[in-house]
Parts: C-alpha cells; sequence; structure tokens
C-alpha cells in the first residue's frame, strides 16, 4: 500500500495573526512522519468557516490526500467553528472516530468531553477534527492510530478482508 497521505490544518486567531507558535500542528507532523505517512499539506488558518471549509474541500477533492487531520476551534468558545465548517463539507460522518477521541483524553482531562470535534468522508478523504491543545492532540492521535491505516484502505477502494 501506498502510504497514507496526510493534510494538517490548523485552526487558530492567534496562530493566524503570528501571535501564537503552532505546537499542535508540529505535533501532528511529528506524529505523520513516525507513522510511515506522507505530509501532503499543512496550513493554518484563522477561525472562519468559509477559510476552513475551502481548505477542506481543497484538499479532499484534489484527489492527493487521504486523512485531513485539524486541530483547534472545537471548543464551546464562540469563535470555535471548526466543527460547523467541517460537517459543511463532508459527505458522511463517522461519528464512532469523534466518540473515541472525547474518550480518549477523559481519563486525564475532564474537559476533552467538552470538544465538538466531527470526522467523517468527502470523497475518498477521512477529515477528522483534533482539539488544539497539545494534550488533546496527543490523546486524540493515539485514537486513531489503530484505525487510520484500515480506514484509508477503504477509502481507497481496498475493502477485501
Amino acid at each position: 500500500m501506498t502510504p497514507p497521505r496526510v493534510a494538517i490544518l490548523t485552526v487558530s486567531d492567534a496562530g493566524a495573526r503570528g501571535e501564537r507558535e503552532d505546537r499542535s500542528g508540529a505535533i501532528i507532523e511529528e506524529w505523520v512522519n513516525t507513522h510511515a505517512a506522507t505530509l501532503a499539506g499543512r496550513a493554518l488558518v484563522p477561525d472562519e468557516s468559509d477559510q476552513i471549509s475551502r481548505a477542506l474541500m481543497a484538499w479532499a477533492d484534489g484527489g492527493e490526500v487521504d486523512l485531513i487531520l485539524t486541530t483547534g476551534g472545537t471548543g464551546l468558545a464562540p469563535r470555535d467553528v471548526t466543527p460547523e465548517a467541517t460537517r459543511a463539507v463532508l459527505e458522511r460522518e463517522a461519528v464512532g472516530i469523534a466518540e473515541a477521541l472525547r474518550r480518549a483524553g477523559q481519563p486525564e482531562v475532564a474537559t476533552a468531553i467538552l470538544s465538538r470535534g466531527v470526522a467523517g468522508v468527502r470523497g475518498r478523504t477521512l477529515i477528522v477534527n483534533l482539539p488544539g491543545s497539545p494534550g488533546g492532540v496527543h490523546d486524540g492521535l493515539a485514537a486513531l492510530l489503530p484505525i487510520f491505516p484500515h480506514a484509508v484502505r477503504q477509502l481507497r477502494g481496498e475493502t477485501e478482508h
């Protein structure tokens, strides 16, 4: 199998203004490089629905990305719009993935269940919202590790068991 191609979208007003380092995006990039995947793209946008949706659609519709991981904008704050922007471009939700991500962080951080992140498919690309905190990203990636290769194979049409 060709290594999974992963794109990273960081959603952060402060990051987009250059006021905050993108630590969560860096953690995801390190994970991609460590787990036999290929980094297909990385971008940082402010908490603006239209910019989030455009980035997701460009990668998913371009046919060069198997998995898009977003980080940031999944909380309860008024500017946290990543789940809504993601849902607007999804063709099918993968509710179990989002539930697993919330459960992964809860033993250590009770507030992990406040994440509103979603997951689903557009075309042949899996899109997963991770929290913005480095700890939440670590927990989410740990939950994704056992399932993402199988998900990518299925989306590529490799469905034999």
